[in-house]
């Protein structure tokens, strides 16, 4: 095979590449925009449940964002193909048994979307088109620190116990600085770990996760060990699957 027709080889591989990437893309971006009506009864459900205005407020902002984000997926995906988004049947509504578990399902919910919307971004043709996602994967990032604000402002309305009971700090702190404090081995062991080159996906659902558990009580010391112990047993298909991908991509 004389050089001129490797490059058109190669050139046509990285060409049919592109068009599988493309193709998938358009197929999350079908899922991403399932389910319109579930997803409007989820955030009907926590802002009715939402014990204070506040809370209420927040969450209205998020169902905003993602009101938002469903546009600019159907925009896309109707420059991209010529068509609509064809309808398609989401998960039925299931009522959470409460405010904190719909809480926690909505978390979990956000971290699931940046893993496929990084994916939808890798495959769309230009620049243009993945800024779009950029800024809505930066959208999911942001809700999954306030739905876990508002988890721990629904799991204590203090410090935690074992932080209490720690007579070293000051105690002229605020509680906003109280709390601070306390999660500062977990903002440590984060920055420490996105040193190592460690999938910053991965690190933000170690550590939003770590917090949710200091929320419910644990040191932060034992919210790492029971995360690191839940990505260990398999428990969470999600914080493996994460850290796969990470280890794959160095």
């Amino acid at each position: 095979m004389n050089p001129q027709q490797q490059q058109q080889d190669s050139g046509q591989q990285q060409s049919d590449g592109q068009q599988q990437a493309l193709q998938l893309s358009l197929q999350l971006i079908k899922q991403a925009v399932a389910g319109e009506r579930e997803d409007r009864l989820f955030y009907d459900y926590l802002i009715s449940e939402a014990p204070t205005n506040d809370q209420k407020l927040i969450i209205a902002s998020i169902r905003d964002d993602e009101k938002r984000h469903n546009k600019l997926f159907r925009m896309i995906y109707k420059d991209l193909t010529g068509q609509e988004v064809p309808p398609e049947n989401g998960e039925e509504f299931q009522k959470p048994k409460t405010y904190k578990d719909g809480l926690v399902k909505a978390l979990f919910g956000e971290l699931a979307a940046v893993e496929k919307y990084r994916v939808i971004r890798q495959g769309l043709p230009n620049t243009y088109y993945r800024d779009i996602l950029f800024n809505i994967i930066t959208d999911e990032i942001k809700h999954s620190a306030k739905y876990n604000y508002l988890f721990t402002l629904n799991s204590t309305s203090s410090a935690p116990r074992s932080f209490q009971q720690d007579h070293r700090m000051p105690q002229t702190e605020s509680l906003a600085d109280q709390w601070v404090s306390y999660i500062d081995p977990l903002v440590k062991k984060a920055l420490q770990e996105t040193e190592e080159g460690i999938n910053l996906t991965h690190l933000y659902q170690e550590y939003i996760l770590s917090g949710v558990l200091v929320g419910q009580g644990f040191t932060p010391q034992q919210a790492i060990e029971q995360v690191e112990e839940w990505e260990k047993t398999g428990e969470s298909q999600l914080l493996k699957k994460s850290k796969v991908m990470g280890n794959q991509g160095r």
